[in-house]
């Protein structure tokens, strides 16, 4: 989720002081959260903008619509991803440039995705249904075209990219294919739900999925079979107790099973056995890839997925800190300046049926980001 970062841009021209003073900068233009919420509303109408989905289509047609009637510049990047499934779908990022013939630029990102599916619901029987968005990306989308709106009447003192990307939500290949353009940005200023901390660091993650084979035969001759079930069982007990990294400020590295598929029927041995994992790094992957290849051997295949490595964070003076155990698309775009992460909310209200950001936070998240951007012009 990207919400908060937007704000920033408004108060660079009048931040001039050494020290960081508290309050706001009188005269700013004014940034409207009832605004902003209506265009949530708009975007949870469309339903789930999962991509692939006609809902997500038709969010695309309305941001490109909105932004070119405000922006110089806007442009829609196209590329296509296979999922897992071999299905290949057209995703998009889109861009907006204010003042693109400034050298001086900063980066605001948010992501306009949302989830397939709610899998963090405390109720088992909802974590199937799509998540609506109104918080994990409608949000962040939302400050962003609301912000739009305040630069195309007031031209901003330096040059700002709003940058809409697709895909965080299940692999980052929006971020991936940002990350492939020239950077012009000194400072990236991430929102996340870190409840109005700034993050010091973020841990890293690694995907890996793991199958191990078996021999089918009926359950009642098991001289004939070996369960691929059975096998896999054995490895993740091992798996549990394998000793991983640890950090002073991160803690530990973790590993969770997500899902598991293998078998036919309960009366046959299972001729194969596959697990999803992600593991939550906090330090080098090398390290970690190498313990579980030992600790496996040849005894079922190993298939390493996406990775993001562990992210360490720019901190301004007179703020709260805190770490996160969850990633962004932050390391993906390191090149486009030196990142901070802040924003009001909790990860814990994200990817639930019941997902919610007050607006009253919504707003009183601006005065956080103009000390922010104070910091970083006195830094």
């Amino acid at each position: 989720m990207r919400f908060g970062i937007v704000t920033v841009i408004l108060l660079v021209g009048a931040c001039q002081e050494i020290q960081v003073p508290v309050g706001p900068t009188p005269g700013r233009p004014r940034f409207d959260g009832e605004a902003a919420l209506e265009l949530v509303r708009t975007q949870v109408a469309f339903g789930p903008r999962v991509p692939g989905t006609e809902a997500h289509l038709q969010q695309l047609d309305w941001m490109v619509a909105r932004l070119s009637a405000l922006a110089p510049e806007v442009s829609v990047d196209t590329f296509s991803h296979v999922t897992v499934a071999g299905d290949s779908l057209e995703l998009f990022n889109v861009s907006a440039r204010f003042r693109p013939e400034a050298t001086r630029r900063i980066l605001l990102l948010a992501h306009w995705d949302t989830r397939p599916q709610s899998d963090r619901a405390a109720d088992v029987e909802r974590q199937t249904i799509p998540v609506p968005g109104a918080n994990d990306g409608g949000s962040g989308t939302a400050v962003l075209l609301q912000l739009a709106e305040l630069l195309a009447g007031a031209a901003p003192p330096m040059g700002v990219d709003l940058l809409f990307v697709v895909g965080e939500e299940a692999g980052s290949d929006g971020a991936r294919a940002a990350a492939s353009l020239p950077a012009t940005s000194r400072w990236m200023v991430n929102g996340e739900p870190t409840e109005s901390s700034l993050v010091s660091a973020s841990k890293g993650s690694q995907r890996l999925v793991i199958r191990a084979r078996g021999q089918e035969a009926h359950s009642a001759y098991p001289a004939l079979g070996r369960s691929a079930v059975e096998a896999m069982v054995s490895l993740l007990g091992e798996l549990r107790g394998l000793k991983l990294p640890t950090d002073r400020e991160l803690g530990e590295t973790t590993v969770n099973v997500g899902l598991i598929r293998g078998g036919s029927a309960a009366n046959v041995f299972a001729g194969e056995c596959e697990v999803e994992l992600m593991i939550r790094l906090i330090g080098d992957v090398g390290v970690v890839k190498e313990a579980i290849a030992g600790l496996i051997d040849d005894r079922a295949e190993l298939t390493w997925g996406s990775h993001i490595p562990p992210q360490r964070y720019h901190i301004v003076d007179g703020f709260g800190t805190t770490t996160v155990a969850y990633t962004s698309d932050v390391p993906i775009l390191s090149a486009w300046g030196t990142p901070l992460m802040f924003g009001p909310g909790s990860i814990h209200h994200a990817h639930t049926g019941e997902e919610h950001v007050p607006i009253e936070e919504l707003r009183g998240a601006v005065d956080a980001y103009e000390r922010i951007v104070r910091g970083l012009l006195a830094s």
